[in-house]
């Protein structure tokens, strides 16, 4: 207990460089509030059944408490005569709950998830904006805000997800090329030249054809090409830094290539992947954004901002469609490049050895 009392009161210390770096990043205001502004929507769409859902977070039945937003509860349970899942926007089961067991339902600010179907509209859909829809409907009778929630949580986890892996194989594929050089370095330029040439686009038509991508699918697919990305500029840092003294000496000392590559070389590397990941996920966020508006991306329904914007566009006497997708997809793009911008500035050694 006291060791670990010891390593929490250690303070931790940043080095020199690093100050000067978060200095940088810091002095970049636009990209530095972009960032928490980032952080906040991508947190607060964690959260986003709390927020949107057609499942109340809180009913009281008969004295007794219920929580529908983590656990499926029967009708039966409220004094319904089916033993389903209940529908808790159903009058009748609303009569049962707040007339009948005295009780009460506490819904999120949004009554509606991703998915929902309001059958109360006053008009066919889409419906303009109301009370009750703040941005409207889809041409499906959609709340749009609660799609965009959805829509923002599952592009930023994609494109996060794609790329963490794009980056780790990435980075690996250069190191390996760049430390050996050679005729290594040889056969994995050809290699990547040849892998560059697939028309990615028509892979996943004919995968759609065959089958119905999901995330998963969609994921795996991508993965096989954007890896690419980050493979010439770890490449470039590797071939300048395996012949360093530092690198020497350790060959000198019997070190193993992976620990040279892994632990002496590779940190040097990072400084070059990282100011490069905010615009791979950009990319990563825009490319399923395009897939997705083109139909070839996630499976219909899923809460997706590209088929908000291909609703926007065949529904043309429905502007709040189109609007509220493109500027979902306007802030999160541009708060990601104004990002990058202020990773790239914290590391230009410009900047951070002036």
């Amino acid at each position: 207990m006291a060791f670990i009392e010891t390593v929490l009161r250690r303070p931790v210390r940043i080095s020199p460089l690093n100050k000067r770096r978060l200095a940088n990043f810091r002095a970049n205001k636009r990209g530095y509030w972009s960032l928490w502004l980032f952080a906040v929507l991508f947190v607060v769409s964690l959260f986003a059944e709390f927020i949107a859902n057609d499942q109340p977070l809180l009913v009281e039945y008969k004295g007794e408490y219920y929580f529908p937003v983590f656990q499926t509860y029967n009708e039966t349970e409220f004094g319904g005569f089916f033993p389903t899942a209940t529908d808790y926007r159903d009058p009748f089961v609303q009569e049962l709950i707040i007339e009948e067991g005295e009780g009460s339902i506490l819904w999120p600010a949004i009554p509606y998830s991703y998915n929902t179907i309001n059958r109360a509209l006053p008009v066919p859909a889409p419906a303009p904006p109301s009370a009750d829809n703040w941005l409207g409907t889809d041409d499906q009778g959609r709340d749009v805000v609660a799609r965009m929630i959805y829509g923002f949580r599952l592009s930023v986890l994609f494109g996060l997800t794609l790329t963490i892996l794009s980056s780790i194989i990435g980075v690996a594929a250069g190191a390996v090329q760049g430390y050996f050089g050679g005729w290594t370095d040889l056969i994995f330029q050809r290699v990547i030249e040849i892998w560059n040439a697939i028309p990615v686009l028509y892979l996943i038509i004919i995968i759609a054809a065959v089958i119905e991508p999901n995330f998963w699918i969609l994921l795996g697919i991508l993965l096989l090409f954007s890896w690419v990305a980050l493979v010439g500029v770890v490449r470039a840092e590797f071939l300048r830094a395996r012949n360093f003294e530092y690198v020497n000496a350790a060959r000198a000392l019997g070190q193993s290539n992976p620990v040279i590559m892994f632990k002496h070389v590779l940190p040097n590397a990072m400084v070059a992947t990282l100011t490069f990941m905010p615009f791979i996920l950009n990319g990563s966020i825009t490319t399923l954004t395009s897939l997705d508006f083109l139909g070839f991306g996630l499976p219909p329904g899923s809460p997706s901002l590209g088929e908000l914007l291909a609703q926007g566009k065949a529904n043309l006497q429905a502007p709040w469609l189109g609007f509220a997708g493109f500027f979902t997809i306007a802030v999160m793009l541009s708060l990601l490049i104004f990002i990058g911008e202020a990773v790239r500035d914290a590391f230009d050694p410009r900047k951070t050895l002036s």
